[in-house]
């Protein structure tokens, strides 16, 4: 065998040498992402790197609808609903101006003044059961508003304004017929099934 000849069959067997370790590079290669794909799937492994903010995140949970007004209860004319009206913000003279304006409707306002705990919604009524009608047409005039049954027996509604509150209802979106039923929103849970709150007295002022 000549030199020429010995040179290309060296060079043949390196070149032989590389791809074979190439491929085997490859195939161990393609043999642990086997695995590990295999290992990710049944769940034995979880990936470090993805992180749980790329999954699908829960559904919100529907807010809840409140109590539903009493079965075929009519409003209450304004006059024979009487409220305390409670400011459970740091804004001065809310309570007073609301309770103008209730007035201004009709509403038998007993007191306006501040409440004892802020309150972070936009506004809560809190009513006896023997009263919910009267709540509930109190309630027509509030864009948002928490209905809150309590154990109280003295006829009384207290109003509680708090960090959401604007403003009444305009007048012309207040609908209510004094012939036709009051109206519960969609969803709402029948007012037989709440749990009355103890009640704390409203603060006079």
């Amino acid at each position: 065998m000549t030199d020429v000849d010995r040179a290309r069959a060296l060079r043949r067997r390196h070149v032989h040498e590389r791809q074979a370790v190439i491929f085997g590079v490859l195939l161990a290669g393609l043999a642990v992402a086997g695995l590990g794909a295999t290992a990710v799937f049944t769940g034995s492994v979880d990936l470090p790197f993805i992180a749980r903010g790329f999954s699908t995140p829960p559904p919100e949970p529907e807010p809840e609808a409140g109590y539903c007004p009493p079965a075929g209860a009519l409003p209450v004319a304004y006059g024979q609903v009487t409220v305390n009206v409670l400011n459970g913000t740091s804004q001065a003279g809310l309570a007073g101006a609301t309770a103008s304006g209730l007035t201004e409707r009709g509403f038998a306002v007993a007191s306006s003044t501040n409440a004892e705990d802020p309150y972070s919604g936009a506004a809560r009524i809190s009513f006896g059961l023997t009263n919910a009608a009267a709540a509930f047409t109190l309630a027509a005039h509030l864009e948002e508003v928490d209905m809150v049954p309590a154990a109280r027996e003295d006829g009384v509604i207290d109003l509680t304004l708090g960090a959401d509150y604007i403003a009444l209802k305009p007048v012309e979106q207040v609908l209510l017929d004094p012939a036709l039923p009051l109206v519960g929103a969609e969803g709402c849970r029948p007012l037989d099934e709440a749990t009355p709150a103890a009640e704390t007295p409203a603060p006079q002022g």
